[in-house]
């Protein structure tokens, strides 16, 4: 349907993309929300569904159903192909048809993907963790790891499924190493006859000095020393120079592994390519400190594709937090270019602090003013993120779950639903 409102196409339902989808509510705009899944994730709980904790509709809820009463949007499942950033259209494949879609702004908050540093060969036998596909594989091959080791008659092929091997020591990598020890040591220990779930080994890379570098170094050291304790061997200034069927090599040690999870670096969507826009070697794009493109000012990119120094000199950080603030913030640019009003003072990145937990009752939090560790940290990690889940649903689901499996040591989501991961080997 024709309309002679201005249109605005926001690319990516995650969070810097509804920041900006609410930021505009109110205006007299048509907005075009494009995304290649019917769902919003919160991705800092992800790693639980791919250890079992959670499900996945405990994080995701369906864009429409967020934004029903929101009557100047339309939802578009579809992928975004090309950009014609000089004609104020892109071209969307929405599995059906192919078609063009004029814009007069356009917001790109596309995310970002696995980075194997040009090892691209290496997703197959070390899949990343960003999307609730990826989740449920990793869940999968985890699950999949001790049953296939309950079959094993050979020491060395059974020891080979229950070593578990994770690549990279953010806080990503972190949370994942203690909650596959506490899934093998308390969920999993009454379950199975023939093995020991206790006796999986995991093993923690990291190619730096310290695990979670973002953290300050004393909570690091406080970190190593609490997945220690949990069991988790750390490695650090290891790099992973090769993965294949069966194994992983760390410098010039092959570790025999089923089961390998790559948390070590990420790289920017395409839309660099997209808009032939400088970017920088994550391939995020250099934007200007408006978040608007070079030569392009209808045209934003927010988000893990974005590359910002932002008012304080500061690199805005590729976490969720940055995300939400730039997609208000364009929010607001393009209210006030609507209004014929100047632009907002450049994008300052308000930091509230980095979290992380590590297993039962331990925890860091770093807010710069204050750090945290242990117990406290790790309440307060959970109390935060029940918070910011996108609705009230998502709120109690993953309150009672954690409830439950707290009390009971259990975890309520052990669920094989691929045939072909079920399938016993020949």
């Amino acid at each position: 349907m024709e309309s002679k409102r201005p249109v605005v196409v926001i690319v990516g339902a995650g969070f810097g993309g509804l920041a900006a989808v609410r930021a505009l509510e109110k205006e007299a705009v048509d907005i075009v929300l494009v995304d290649q899944h019917n769902h919003h994730l919160f991705q800092p709980l992800l790693y639980q569904v791919a250890t079992a904790w959670l499900s996945p509709a405990d994080i995701a809820a369906p864009v429409r159903n967020v934004f029903s009463r929101q009557k100047n949007l339309s939802v578009v499942l579809g992928k975004v192909v090309a950009v014609d950033a000089g004609g104020n259209n892109l071209t969307i494949d929405n599995g059906m048809h192919v078609y063009e879609q004029a814009y007069d702004y356009l917001v790109l908050a596309t995310g970002a993907r696995h980075d194997y540093f040009g090892n691209d060969q290496w997703e197959a036998f070390a899949p990343g963790l960003k999307t609730l596909d990826d989740a449920i594989g990793i869940r999968e091959r985890l699950l999949m790891a001790f049953e296939r080791a309950e079959m094993a008659t050979d020491p060395e092929e059974r020891d080979a499924h229950l070593t578990i091997v994770i690549v990279g020591a953010g806080a990503t990598g972190v949370e994942m190493a203690g909650s596959i020890v506490e899934l093998a040591r308390a969920a999993l220990v009454k379950d199975f006859r023939r093995i020991d779930p206790r006796q999986a080994h995991v093993l923690l890379v990291e190619a730096g000095p310290r695990v979670l570098p973002a953290f300050p170094e004393h909570l690091s050291v406080a970190a190593k020393r609490s997945l220690e304790k949990l069991g988790v061997q750390v490695k650090v200034n290891s790099r992973v120079t090769k993965c294949e069927a069966g194994s992983v090599t760390i410098g010039d040690r092959r570790v025999p592994a089923e089961t390998v999870i790559w948390a070590a670096g990420v790289k920017a969507s395409p839309a660099a390519a997209w808009l032939g826009a400088e970017a920088d070697r994550a391939g995020r794009v250099k934007v200007e400190p408006d978040y608007s493109v070079p030569g392009h000012g209808n045209v934003f990119v927010i988000g893990d594709t974005a590359s910002l120094v932002d008012a304080d000199e500061r690199l805005v950080p590729g976490v969720a937090p940055a995300a939400k603030q730039a997609g208000h913030y364009v929010g607001g640019v393009i209210r006030a270019a609507l209004a014929g009003r100047s632009k907002p003072a450049p994008f300052r990145y308000r930091d509230p602090g980095n979290m992380a937990t590590i297993g039962r009752h331990a925890g860091v939090a770093d807010f710069g003013w204050v750090s945290l560790r242990g117990r406290v940290a790790w309440w307060l990690w959970g109390i935060v993120h029940i918070y910011f889940l996108i609705d009230f649903r998502s709120r109690l689901t993953v309150s009672i779950n954690w409830l439950w499996s707290f009390l009971t040591f259990k975890r309520g989501a052990r669920l094989i639903t691929s045939e072909q991961q079920s399938a016993t080997r020949e």
